[in-house]
């Protein structure tokens, strides 16, 4: 009997201090326990950064050679390449929602519920990788091959990275941790956009790779002193080495991404109590989709990011060509892609202190914004190698809020969701997959229309120069369409509700509503082990 009392008085106590009755001192050391105990170590938030490499190396290589790969060395038509990029895109955004509602569905095994997608999508991910650089011995069926491999690939990478990506909300339940891993993990992704534009620059960059001169062009002058140098040159070389060379990049990069697999799902271990209440079951994922898609402050975040990250995919598909032909820096250009994505890794923690200094919202006006000159420099000035260099790293600083921003933010609008709806749980990944689905699919439009925009133009496939209206049709798609799509996304940004002081009031109301439920819990055990 004075065993069952003693368990009455603590689960009163406990009961009280949930509801705030008894004082802050009498609170304070649970609350500074259960923040000790959600601290993680910076080997945690390393294991769980390297997860991130992946995903950007492999699309950051993509991104930036894929599609003069398949005009110059697959030698493609511009109209099947767009079509394989933009089906590509596309599949790539309708696989996001799905892998999305099959993770909600997934039971918990001792591995977690995210981490065996993970593991089990790496081997076939990296195989459907390097069949994407490899060219096929085929006249014909060339286009339904990299079609499908394509596809493949987009697939099995967001198999990867859609369980990845929600798994930020499954390692801690602070939100200044998460922020701090969010942070880690977007300077390891800046650093694997670094990686993926080094291996395959620099091995695809030590092979010249042979170039047709029309005699259409001769005469031609372009705004480039360099493309008269450009137009002299590369008659040799061998297209078989330059095949090779983007096979052997292909097989580096599907070996690091085999590696940081391995160390993420070594090094990180997944948290079921972390991102869940206690609370009933969890809702359907159709109703789930509903609540997240009227979530007012999740639409506005997506349409505002939607923008500005279309903006940055553009400027990345087609840098590439307008390097080469544009301001004729063949042999550079792949030298000034690791400038922009150096100056962003170096740059990610200037923008980590100055959105925890100044608040997100300042973070994304000033960061984003401050590429506008430079992107207008670039096009605006003759073309001239040491200011295309100044460009490209000014341009990098941009690049890392694009990267960091959007992924410190969402949590934010989820902790929101969460307090208006505290019985819906589980549903994670469908933000994070559905963010991914519309700037995907967006992308994967804008990269069709700007392929096929160049074909208007009058592309030449191998061409040593380009006719002026593909010059021009170039300027257009990495300066004037990216800096309107950056300025209407800003605007958008407007109307984003959650500012620094609602995030701070956030914090609170959510962390008292897990202490209120722990409290609970607790009580009911106590109860429980007072009757037994």
């Amino acid at each position: 009997m004075a065993r069952g009392g003693g368990a009455e008085r603590g689960a009163a106590a406990a009961a009280a201090a949930a509801a705030g009755l008894l004082p802050p001192s009498r609170r304070q050391p649970r609350r500074r326990k259960q923040e000790s105990r959600e601290k993680l170590s910076v080997c945690s938030k390393l294991c769980y950064a390297v997860g991130g490499a992946p995903y950007q190396t492999t699309g950051c290589a993509l991104g930036f050679f894929l599609q003069i790969y398949l005009l110059d060395v697959a030698q493609l038509d511009p109209f099947y390449a767009s079509i394989i990029l933009f089906v590509g895109r596309a599949w790539d955004a309708i696989t996001d929602p799905m892998v999305g509602f099959f993770i909600s569905k997934t039971p918990w095994t001792r591995f977690g519920r995210l981490m065996p997608w993970i593991i089990f999508s790496t081997p076939f991910a990296v195989i459907s990788y390097f069949l994407v650089w490899f060219v096929p011995d085929i006249s014909r069926g060339q286009v339904l091959w990299y079609l499908i491999f394509y596809c493949m690939f987009q697939t099995l990478v967001t198999c990867f990275h859609v369980p990845y990506s929600a798994l930020t909300m499954f390692i801690s339940r602070e939100q200044s941790e998460r922020d701090s891993a969010t942070a880690y993990r977007m300077t390891v992704e800046v650093l694997g956009t670094v990686l993926g534009t080094a291996i395959q620059g620099q091995i695809v960059g030590k092979v010249d790779t042979p170039c047709i001169q029309s005699p259409v062009f001769i005469g031609e002058t372009n705004s480039s002193v360099a493309m008269e140098e450009v137009n002299m040159t590369h008659d040799t070389g061998s297209l078989t080495d330059t095949k090779n060379a983007y096979m052997i990049a292909a097989g580096v990069i599907g070996g690091l991404y085999i590696l940081c697999a391995v160390i993420l799902s070594v090094g990180v271990r997944e948290k079921r109590e972390a991102s869940e209440l206690q609370s009933d079951e969890p809702v359907s994922f159709f109703r789930g989709l509903k609540l997240v898609m009227n979530h007012g402050a999740y639409i506005k975040l997506i349409a505002g990011f939607l923008f500005t990250s279309l903006a940055f995919m553009l400027l990345e598909g087609n840098f590439a060509l307008f390097c080469t032909y544009t301001l004729g820096f063949r042999n550079e250009f792949q030298n000034i892609l690791l400038a922009i994505m150096l100056s962003a890794t170096l740059t990610i923690p200037l923008w980590q202190w100055f959105l925890t200094r100044f608040g997100k919202k300042t973070a994304v006006y000033v960061g984003i914004s401050s590429a506008i000159p430079f992107l207008i420099m670039v096009v605006v000035l003759d073309s001239n190698l040491i200011v295309t260099y100044v460009v490209a790293i000014a341009a990098g600083i941009s690049v890392a809020a694009a990267f960091l921003l959007p992924w410190s933010m969402l949590p934010d609008v989820i902790d929101d969701f969460k307090l208006q709806h505290p019985d819906s749980r589980g549903h994670e990944a469908i933000f994070f997959s559905f963010y991914v689905f519309f700037t995907k699919f967006t992308s994967g439009v804008s990269l069709g229309i700007s392929t096929l925009s160049l074909d208007f133009a009058g592309y030449q496939t191998r061409g040593c120069s380009q006719p002026i209206e593909v010059n021009f049709t170039l300027k257009m798609l990495v300066s004037a369409v990216p800096v309107g799509l950056i300025l209407l996304g800003l605007l958008l940004f407007k109307l984003y509700p959650i500012d620094e002081e609602k995030r701070r009031k956030n914090k609170k109301a959510l962390q008292d509503l897990r202490e209120e439920s722990n409290s609970s819990s607790e009580s009911d055990n106590t109860e429980l082990a007072s009757i037994v």
